[in-house]
């Protein structure tokens, strides 16, 4: 081994320049994967985490039934009002925590000579415990029935600050789509989840959102249960109940957050590798490099390999000499090609801060390992070329 070690790098050494044309090839194949790898699976993680940020124990009832094709309510399926009555009885289905009426619109809010459009919300005080968002001045609004509205509302920091600077918001008046209400409570800040910034709303007591934006129906009931082992009869009760409520016919979709992260994240699996394979297309044109130069190497070293038969080495080492260094070649490029793409990674994250960068060591691993079976495979065929050349014509080459 130590023999087979030292020929291989030395035979390497004695062409550096086209060794390190050869090696360049699979550098730059297994630094696009990396870096594009890197990206698709941060923007997995990404994604999840800030799927998962309040929690997977939900699920969704939206009005219409979805179908093979097309959207609930808007193709494929028919429409059957969501009413707050349709959300009270479902809160009291067994195995349910919490059930969430969200009425939903955009509306300018004022306060003074300051305004700006947002989205404005319309929820119950179960939104805070649901959605594991703390509030941290004041209170939402006391417990009651739900079909009752009242003039008050609760504001995410961003939009308070927006409104009254650096000035307490509580029990000032701020006026949405011109009506008059009363700050009540002002929410911690939560961030942005996939694109919705969380801090720049203004949520209402969710009869009061549907008078203000005339709606006559819900744009969604959030359903909450303790454990994701409910997750199935909570779903089938829920199922159940809605379709009496309306009539016999199961006019609405019930996505649960379970099933919708699953689904994400075996498209987004599917993406990463599909860019990552998009990327070793440059693997073949660096795996062709090796082979090129592995095929020229055995022309010019044919006394060598005629010398190397007469000193008593078997076919089956001179394979394995030209495989290893078909094997050293492609590592040693791949390694490269490793850091290269870990410093353009880095690179990026300092760039950009908000591009989602991550790169797990199993793919640096696997990048090692792809680079050595590109090498082997590279050099399956020159190999087999200098185990069968005869060694007394090689050394007549001389």
């Amino acid at each position: 081994m130590r023999d087979l070690l030292r020929l291989a790098t030395s035979a390497l050494l004695a062409h550096r320049l086209r060794s390190a044309l050869s090696m360049l090839g699979i550098a730059i194949g297994i630094a696009s994967v990396i870096l594009l790898t890197s990206i698709g699976e941060g923007t997995r993680l990404f994604v999840l985490a800030q799927l998962t940020q309040f929690g997977t124990n939900l699920m969704t009832v939206v009005a219409g039934k979805s179908k093979t094709i097309g959207i609930p309510g808007v193709l494929g399926g028919t429409t059957h009002n969501l009413t707050i009555d349709d959300a009270g009885a479902v809160a009291r289905l067994p195995g349910v925590a919490a059930a969430l009426p969200v009425a939903v619109g955009t509306a300018r809010v004022e306060a003074g000579e300051r305004g700006r459009s947002v989205l404005v919300e319309g929820v119950t005080p179960d939104f805070p415990q649901m959605f594991q968002v703390a509030v941290r001045a004041g209170s939402f609004w006391p417990r009651g029935d739900p079909r009752r509205g009242a003039p008050v509302t609760v504001l995410g920091p961003k939009l308070a600050r927006e409104l009254f600077g650096e000035e307490n918001p509580l029990g000032r008046y701020v006026r949405i789509a011109g009506v008059r209400f009363r700050v009540i409570g002002l929410l911690q800040p939560k961030g942005q989840m996939i694109g919705m910034d969380l801090d720049d709303i203004a949520w209402v007591p969710v009869a009061t959102s549907m008078k203000l934006f005339n709606l006559d129906e819900l744009f969604e009931i959030i359903v909450s249960y303790p454990h994701a082992g409910l997750a199935g009869q909570v779903e089938g009760t829920v199922r159940r109940l809605l379709t009496v409520r309306h009539g016999g016919n199961e006019d609405f979709t019930i996505l649960t957050q379970a099933a919708m992260l699953q689904v994400f994240d075996k498209v987004m699996s599917v993406i990463t590798l599909a860019v990552g394979a998009i990327a070793g297309i440059s693997l073949v044109v660096g795996a062709t490099g090796i082979l090129t130069m592995m095929w020229i190497s055995v022309g010019e070293r044919t006394a060598e390999i005629g010398l190397l038969r007469s000193l008593g080495a078997t076919r089956g080492q001179v394979r394995l000499l030209f495989l290893s260094e078909a094997g050293a070649l492609a590592t040693a490029g791949g390694v490269s090609g490793l850091a290269a793409g870990m410093l353009l990674c880095g690179a990026l994250r300092a760039l950009v801060p908000g591009l989602p960068v991550e790169t797990p060591p199993d793919f640096a691993v696997a990048a090692v390992l792809v680079s050595l079976a590109t090498g082997l495979l590279s050099g399956v065929l020159p190999a087999a070329r200098a185990a069968a050349l005869d060694p007394i014509e090689a050394l007549r080459a001389e």
